[in-house]
């Protein structure tokens, strides 16, 4: 890699000539497959952001000038020519590079972006600021096309077209957010690009006029002031133009003169400029173009063949949930499967090929997500939604005000939930417990293993109330399927293992968790005679108040074994509901409940209750 050897900042890409990006992209986009092959990550997004990232840096004067990434899946080329290349295959490791910008680990990274729809709020109040400081320098978002399906990113638009700061959008306009994108936005924009002809046959009318002798220059002139009438007659109108952002495109994101021109040009304008730039996910990776949706966010592959590399024991929890909303609305058509531009990565595909009159992508669009679902439900049908827990936190009020206060029914799949591993802190879903145990009104449960998920989700489909049921990113346990399902008891813990007599501790743990605790309480009992009694938890809400505490009598430890925020997470469901137990005597002395007899005799105790403590722990 001859040339990328001699890239250590942006201002080493202004020395190359248009053949040599055009090398340097091939180079970079190999790299990129090998990274991504050993660590796994985004691929098929910045396979095809290489040549719109080599372009953008040899315009503007990063770190001077601010180029904000919207989401950050497509900034690995952005941290190989901005100083990082040696740490490239750190990436998304303990202790390496995270797979997102992030502003404590460069200058060059404006915004920590991990959420799509957020870079234009922040370029237009950067701009602002900038103005007001009277400093100068260039403002540059870079936003997808899937995330223009997002509210608060048409919010920023109609603030920006009404202020008219100086500002530059890049549109990367793949077709895509992760899966294809939907909506009238998308529709748009595919009008738009179909004004691509047009743009050719100027450009082959400008090189010819340019080569007639004497004649040219003046008529080539006179091609430019028809310009504007052309374009009217033969380019569909601009929703840009018409929030009062000027919109310049379609550009070839992989057409190095056409996007250095472009973007020079939009440096010299004094208002919002949004260039639309037409890349293609999966760029020079055939098994990435071909699939991008698989290799947007992929695990480890061979890069030979395309195919991941995995030990999984057994289909995904999200599989599992795809496949359960999918018998549920084979057996009842009023069963309707959401998802916010996430079929595949929440399972809900499945319903999306066999019933699609019963699937909607609303796109990334979560808050609509959750009103669209209550309005559903108020019409008669029965909606669950798939979303990943740390996208939920951007619905927060609509569960609370349009949801909870409703008590509408819904059913909603919290994917991704606890920690999410190389997908940094952005993704991590740790908040959902925090966030939902507060609101009255709902159920949250936590399956054990994917058997334990396809039981919860037709118990949740029973109940008249909101349900939400969170579970991991990983592969399942590897458990039997029941093939029928059964309906669960609604608040009721499941004791897994019981100590003989009162035990060392109690161990509560939530989700697949549950296994790493039995593991321990085996451990203990085996090598240090320490004997533990092991639950789980299965509900956050409603708690299982009286098995804990029966089970808890005579014990000094309480134990939460969780994968969420310890303030707000299950450990503070335990604290709360022990702090209101000061009178009575759930938490009883061994002599007034002698064991095993605890559990029914736990309400007639009189004893003053023996002091415990609880202790959290986390995977």
């Amino acid at each position: 890699m001859a040339l990328l050897d001699a890239i250590h900042s942006p201002a080493d890409l202004r020395r190359l000539s248009l053949e040599e990006l055009a090398a340097l992209s091939a180079e970079i986009r190999e790299l990129l497959v090998q990274v991504v092959a050993q660590n796994g990550g985004h691929l098929s997004s910045n396979l095809g952001a290489v040549d719109l990232t080599l372009a953008l840096h040899r315009v503007f004067d990063a770190p001077r000038d601010r180029i904000i990434w919207d989401i950050g899946h497509q900034s690995y080329t952005h941290k190989i020519v901005t100083g990082r290349r040696e740490r490239i295959f750190t990436i998304r490791k303990q202790g390496g590079l995270l797979g997102f910008p992030d502003r404590g680990e460069s200058p060059y990274d404006v915004l920590n972006t991990g959420h799509a729809s957020t870079s234009l709020g922040f370029a237009s109040g950067l701009a602002i600021a900038r103005d007001r400081l009277q400093e100068d320098y260039h403002i540059v978002a870079v936003v997808g096309d899937g995330a223009l399906t997002g509210g608060v990113a048409l919010e920023a638009l109609n603030h920006i077209g009404q202020v008219k700061q100086r500002l530059i959008i890049v549109l990367n306009d793949n077709k895509m957010s992760i899966a294809p994108n939907v909506g009238g936005i998308s529709r748009h924009l595919n009008y738009l690009v179909s004004g691509r002809p047009y743009i050719r046959m100027k450009e082959v009318l400008q090189k010819f006029l340019k080569s007639i002798p004497v004649l040219g220059r003046p008529m080539y002139e006179l091609a430019k002031k028809i310009e504007v009438l052309m374009r009217t007659m033969m380019v569909p109108g601009s929703l840009f133009d018409e929030l009062g952002i000027k919109y310049i495109g379609p550009i070839n994101g992989h057409d190095f003169r056409e996007m250095l021109k472009e973007f020079a040009a939009a440096r010299k304008y004094g208002f919002p400029v949004l260039l639309h730039v037409v890349t293609r996910k999966g760029e020079g990776y055939e098994p990435a173009s071909d699939d991008p949706s698989s290799f947007h966010s992929s695990a480890p592959f061979n890069i030979e063949n395309g195919k991941f590399i995995g030990r999984e024991r057994g289909p995904s929890y999200s599989e599992i949930f795809g496949r359960s909303v999918r018998r549920l609305v084979e057996a009842d058509r009023r069963f309707v499967a959401l998802t916010a531009a996430m079929p595949e990565g929440t399972g809900l595909d499945v319903v999306q090929r066999e019933f699609p009159e019963n699937f909607f992508d609303v796109g990334i669009a979560e808050q609509y997500m959750f009103d669209f679902a209550g309005g559903l439900a108020l019409g008669g049908f029965k909606p669950v939604l798939g979303v990943y827990s740390t996208f939920l936190q951007r619905a927060v009020d609509q569960v609370i005000h349009d949801v909870a206060l409703m008590r509408l029914k819904l059913l909603v799949g919290l994917d991704r939930a606890g920690l999410v591993g190389g997908d940094g802190p952005t993704h991590q879903g740790i908040y959902d417990i925090a966030l939902l145990q507060p609101v009255p009104g709902i159920v949250l449960m936590a399956p054990k293993d994917e058997n334990e998920l396809q039981q919860m989700v037709y118990s949740g489909s029973r109940l008249d109330q909101p349900v939400f049921i969170r579970f991991p990113k990983e592969p399942g346990q590897g458990v039997p399927l029941d093939a029928d399902f059964r309906e669960l008891p609604i608040g009721m813990a499941e004791v897994l293992r019981l100590a003989p007599g009162p035990g060392a501790a109690l161990l509560l743990a939530v989700g697949p968790l549950v296994y790493r605790a039995l593991a321990a309480a085996e451990k203990l009992a085996r090598e240090d005679g320490i004997e533990t009694t092991v639950v789980n938890v299965r509900f956050l809400k409603p708690l299982d108040r009286e098995s804990i505490f029966a089970l808890a009598a005579g014990i000094r430890k309480i134990v939460t074994i969780e994968d969420g925020t310890a303030r707000g997470g299950f450990a503070s469901i335990i604290h709360g509901a022990a702090a209101g137990t000061s009178s009575s005597p759930w938490l009883s002395a061994r002599k007034a409940c002698p064991w095993p007899r605890a559990r029914n005799c736990w309400r007639t105790a009189a004893s003053t209750p023996r002091a415990f403590t609880a202790a959290s722990a986390s995977s």
